[in-house]
């Protein structure tokens, strides 16, 4: 078995990093950039599909939060007061709330939610997501790629034993359903 990280990574990088940073974000930012910095991937294009994967993850809690918001809020009991100042925030700053949601620890998946639930006009988070989302991605993009100086060395021993690291996991897997399937098979005859 031929396993070539890197050639999977020049074939389906920008699409890993897309919904990286639908589902995850800041981590799937700076490994594009570290990619990035290993000429795996090009910056302008990392940075362009960490925008694209944020952007969407944005929109899509933004219109759970229209549809879905109150309810969802009223289960954090034990956080109305922090709702309530968000909300306050995002009346008197919208633009700034949107743009800096991504960036504040504890609101990166909860503020779209919490914006789409204030009622906010779509077409004014639709704009301000997509510069959110720029800067956020060329911010996060930039510090992977030059954190990729140090990550590089690393990587490229990890890519050296990736392949007994592969095969070791299929070994265990294997070695794990073998002893499930004797267990049921044990079970069945006991009874």
């Amino acid at each position: 078995m031929h396993f070539d990280i890197n050639q999977l990574i020049e074939q389906y990088g920008y699409l890993a990093v897309v919904i990286g940073c639908i589902a995850e974000g800041e981590t799937f930012a700076l490994l594009g950039g570290v990619i990035a910095h290993e000429k795996l991937l090009r910056y302008s294009g990392v940075v362009l599909a960490v925008m694209l994967g944020g952007f969407l993850g944005d929109q899509l809690l933004f219109y759970i939060g229209r549809r879905f918001g109150s309810r969802i809020l009223r289960r954090f009991k034990k956080h109305q007061g922090k709702l309530k100042r968000a909300n306050r925030m995002i009346r008197r700053y919208p633009v700034l709330f949107i743009i800096g949601v991504r960036f504040m620890y504890g609101f990166r998946l909860i503020g779209p939610i919490i914006i789409g639930a204030s009622r906010l006009s779509p077409l004014k988070f639709l704009i301000f997501n997509a510069i959110g989302a720029f800067i956020w991605a060329l911010v996060f993009v930039t510090l992977g790629y030059f954190a990729g100086e140090m990550v590089a060395p690393w990587l490229h021993r990890l890519d050296h034993h990736l392949k007994h690291l592969l095969w070791l996991a299929l070994a265990v897997l294997f070695v794990a359903l073998l002893r499930l399937a004797f267990r049921r098979w044990t079970r069945r005859h006991e009874s």
